[in-house]
């Protein structure tokens, strides 16, 4: 989950802070002391976490917060601001202004991810109504161009590749560099600027109102790199220019996001492979290092894991506060409103099958890793405290092949599961026996807790004055 370890941190710096009365000012420098090495531990830059700590050293000791009757929360509000502030206050939009089509350049090093992440940004517009073309604009590194252009076909969103390039792949080939030249002659790669050019006259022919051109990029940041993507943004006049930086990268992310935006100008930034151990300081320093937003994270390597970021979100999440607003975007995207209120039904009426259950795990693993869904809800943002629970997906791949094992007339009437049959559904989802009867028992269990919600649920509609038929204090 994204800054785990930062969260653990802040969350036992702010458990002592929330349990006294009063605090004095050297309860405040002790509690941001814990804040400043726990930032620090996350990567996060040096001067940033210095200029974050006094800001929030400053409101903290006002009077306001001195008296106030739940001191502890009020320093906790207090670091929340200055987190959402830090990483640049408000969710930072593309500014794609009028221009049809509109350009985005998609700038950054080797291994960044920025091909998967013009891929996925294509994605996430097309789900905003767009129509987005991809422009394959990096000749250089063996299997670029054929990368975007198999990328787009799983999301069946055109490329334009350089015309020998396309007429090489229509043939049967890889899309990879220029034709086959004679012999002795060394093959010339297509021209980066031109294939621009080309790709925005293409997309605006072909009806696109926005087009994602992926540059080359190189191992490290060097002239020539800077030169062409120079050219590239003159020709093409860029309504945004995104650069893509690993969250992995620590401060070097930084530096890497100063050069670019100093020596080409850049608009805003994606921060890739935030999901992984990355501890994330680079997220938290970017937009003061470098005066530009991040504007995406990716999340995840399937091709709808990109998120558009919002600051405000993310220092809830940090602060094992949730992130309610998401979870919510993300259930609207992912589960089907007919399908719900079927299942809403059925759970009322406790008619819950072994189908229906195989249809809700279906549903909940549409909205991505289990351990990110968690962690949006408030709470449960750093799973470690929650007395040892580990979120295991391979359990819900396991229950949903011991489902898909059994026969229609099983997962409806789960009673008549024998042994044999037991037996049978083991060995073909390639479980044990074992496996199959905990995944029976706790479906029995939830069908009895469903039982009683469905009773109190109509005892509440026989008219108990809308009170519940039962104490709640």
């Amino acid at each position: 989950m994204f800054f785990q370890n930062l969260a653990a941190r802040l969350e036992e710096t702010f458990k002592r802070l929330r349990g006294r009365g009063k605090l004095t000012e050297a309860d405040v420098n002790e509690a941001l002391r814990e804040v400043r090495m726990a930032l620090l531990e996350a990567d996060v830059n040096f001067k940033v976490v210095k200029d974050f700590t006094a800001r929030v050293k400053e409101k903290a000791i006002g009077g306001n917060v001195m008296e106030s009757l739940t001191p502890g929360q009020q320093v906790i509000k207090i670091v929340h601001e200055e987190l959402t502030e830090l990483m640049g206050g408000q969710s930072a939009r593309l500014s794609l202004g009028n221009a049809i089509p509109a350009a985005i350049m998609m700038v950054g090093l080797q291994g960044s991810g920025k091909t998967t992440s013009a891929a996925k940004l294509a994605a996430h517009l097309r789900k905003q109504g767009r129509h987005p073309l991809l422009v394959a604009c990096d000749p250089y590194r063996p299997a670029a161009m054929e990368q975007l252009r198999v990328l787009g076909k799983q999301l069946n969103i055109p490329v334009y590749l350089p015309p020998a390039v396309a007429a090489a792949a229509a043939a049967g080939g890889v899309a990879v560099m220029a034709p086959t030249a004679p012999a002795g002659v060394t093959a010339v790669p297509p021209d980066p600027v031109r294939t621009a050019r080309e790709g925005l006259e293409h997309a605006r022919a072909g009806g696109h109102d926005v087009a994602i051109i992926d540059t080359a990029g190189r191992l490290h940041v060097d002239d020539e790199l800077m030169a062409e993507l120079t050219r590239i943004k003159e020709a093409v006049k860029p309504q945004e220019v995104l650069l893509v930086v690993d969250a992995m990268a620590g401060q070097d992310a930084l530096n890497v996001a100063e050069s670019f935006n100093q020596r080409v100008g850049i608009d805003g930034l994606v921060m890739t492979k935030l999901d992984s151990d990355a501890r994330g300081g680079a997220a938290l320093s970017a937009r003061s290092v470098t005066g530009r937003p991040i504007k995406f994270v990716g999340v995840g390597e399937k091709l709808d894991a990109l998120e558009a970021f919002h600051p405000e979100r993310m220092a809830s999440r940090i602060l094992g506060m949730g992130d309610v607003l998401s979870l919510i975007e993300k259930a609207e995207e992912a589960l089907d409103v007919k399908k719900a209120e079927e299942m809403q039904k059925k759970l009322l009426s406790a008619q819950f099958t072994l189908e229906d259950f195989l249809e809700q795990l279906k549903q909940v693993r549409k909205m991505g890793p289990l351990d990110q869904v968690l962690g949006m809800i408030p709470g449960l943002g750093n799973l470690k405290k929650l007395g040892g629970l580990q979120v295991d997906e391979k359990e819900l791949v396991k229950a949903e092949a011991m489902i898909n094992s059994m026969t229609l007339k099983e997962r409806r009437t789960p009673e008549i599961i024998d042994g044999s049959r037991r037996q049978r559904i083991a060995r073909g989802s390639g479980t044990s026996v074992q496996d199959v009867n905990r995944l029976l028992r706790q479906f029995d269990e939830t069908k009895k807790m469903l039982k009683r919600f469905a009773g109190l649920e109509k005892g509440l509609r026989k008219g108990k004055g809308g009170r519940f038929p039962f104490p709640m204090d």
